[in-house]
C-alpha cells in the first residue's frame, strides 16, 4: 500500500483500524505524519525555515471538536490571510501541508480546518448529514479566527479545492461582503457526468438515503486514479492514511448532488473577486460549470484559468511544472489583490 515504507506489525494494525472513529484517525495521523512529510513530492522537497505553525482542537457551538492548523510567516507580519476549505474525504494535514508552507513563505497567514467528520475533526467519517450545516461550521470557525486583532484588518481570502470550492462559494453567499476574494481550484460546482450514477440508480439511491443515510452504498470509480495525472504521483494518495477511501455514504452523496444543483442555480449571485482554476481534462468536477461561474458571476473582478491536459488535482497530482505554474498563478493573483486593499 505504502511504497517504500516498511510497515511494522504496530503500524499495520493502526492502518487496519476502523477510521470511522475520530480517535483511530488521530492515532493514524500521529503514527504516519513524519512518513507523510518525507514523501518524494515537490510540495515536500522544498524546505522552508522560520515558519510558525500551530495545531489546535476546539469545540464549536454544536459540541463538535474541530481540528485546525495555522502556518504563519516567521520573519515579518503577514500581508493577508488565507482560509482553506479542503475537498471530499480529505484533510488539511497531508498535501495541503506543503501548499500552506509555500503560501506562508510568500507572506500569507494560512489557516485550515478539518471539516466535521473528516480528517482529525469529530464525527462519523465522511458523513455529511447537511451541507448547509457544514458551511455554518466553517463560517463559525473562520469568523472566530478572524477576530484576532493581529489579522482582523488584513485582506482575507477563501481558498477552496474541489468540494471545498463549493464550501467556499456557500460561505461567500452567507457572508457576501465579508471576504476580500476567493480562489477556487477545480471547484465542485457540478460533479462530472462520468462520476454520477445513472439516473435510475440515482433515483433509487435518493429513496434509500432517506432510510439509511449512513450506509456506504453509492457506486464510485477510483477518484484518486481519476484525479492524479502524473503517473509518478498516482500512488501518493495512499499515504493520506486518514483520507476517506470507501464508497460514499448515501446521505453524503445526496447532499453533494443537491449542493451542486443549488450552486449551479446561484452562479449569478457570486459577487466577490474570483480566481477560478480548472484542468481541461478534469474527470471529477465539470470544468464547463467553472466557465459558467466565470461568465455569470456578477463580480467585475474575475479570472478563469483553464489548464490544457490537466486533471482534477491541480496543486498536487500534476507534473511538477504544472503544480509550480498553478501555485505561482495563485500567489500572483493574491499579491495583486492584497496590494489593492
Amino acid at each position: 500500500m505504502l511504497k517504500g515504507v516498511e510497515l511494522t506489525p504496530e503500524l499495520q494494525e493502526i492502518l487496519n483500524a476502523n477510521m470511522d472513529c475520530v480517535q483511530e484517525r488521530r492515532t493514524a495521523r500521529e503514527a504516519f505524519k513524519d512518513i507523510q512529510l518525507n514523501i518524494d513530492h515537490i510540495l515536500f522537497n522544498t524546505k522552508y525555515e522560520g515558519l510558525k505553525t500551530k495545531e489546535s482542537y476546539e469545540t464549536n457551538s454544536k459540541g463538535i471538536e474541530i481540528f485546525s492548523k495555522s502556518w504563519l510567516p516567521g520573519a515579518q507580519p503577514p500581508k493577508a490571510v488565507i482560509c482553506y476549505c479542503h475537498g471530499y474525504g480529505d484533510t488539511c494535514t497531508f498535501f495541503f501541508e506543503g501548499i500552506a508552507r509555500k503560501f506562508a513563505s510568500c507572506g500569507y497567514a494560512v489557516y485550515a480546518m478539518d471539516l466535521p467528520g473528516l480528517g482529525l475533526s469529530e464525527g462519523l467519517h465522511c458523513y455529511i448529514p447537511s451541507f448547509d450545516a457544514l458551511v455554518d461550521d466553517v463560517v463559525e470557525h473562520y469568523s472566530k479566527v478572524l477576530e484576532n486583532p493581529e489579522i482582523r484588518d488584513l485582506p482575507r481570502f477563501l481558498l477552496g479545492q474541489s468540494m471545498g470550492g463549493a464550501v467556499a462559494l456557500k460561505v461567500h453567499l452567507k457572508q457576501p461582503t465579508f471576504w476580500t476574494g476567493a480562489v477556487l481550484v477545480a471547484p465542485m460546482c457540478k460533479i462530472a457526468d462520468d462520476v454520477v450514477p445513472p439516473w435510475a440508480v440515482t433515483k433509487f439511491l435518493i429513496g434509500m438515503a432517506k432510510v439509511m443515510p449512513k450506509m456506504k452504498l453509492v457506486p464510485q470509480k477510483d477518484l484518486g486514479d481519476m484525479a492524479f495525472r502524473d503517473p509518478k504521483k498516482k500512488h501518493l494518495p495512499n499515504y493520506n492514511v486518514i483520507g476517506y477511501k470507501d464508497k460514499p455514504r448515501l446521505g453524503t452523496a445526496m447532499e453533494l448532488l443537491k449542493t451542486t444543483q443549488e450552486i449551479e442555480s446561484q452562479l449569478e449571485n457570486v459577487s466577490l473577486p474570483l480566481l477560478i482554476l480548472h484542468g481541461k481534462a478534469d474527470m471529477v468536477t465539470d470544468p464547463s460549470v467553472s466557465k459558467a461561474l466565470h461568465e455569470k458571476a456578477k463580480s467585475p473582478d474575475k479570472k478563469y484559468n483553464l489548464y490544457d491536459d490537466a486533471w482534477h488535482s491541480l496543486m498536487d497530482g500534476e507534473p511538477d511544472e504544472i503544480i509550480t505554474r498553478v501555485l505561482t498563478d495563485i500567489i500572483t493573483w493574491l499579491d495583486e489583490h492584497t496590494t489593492k486593499k
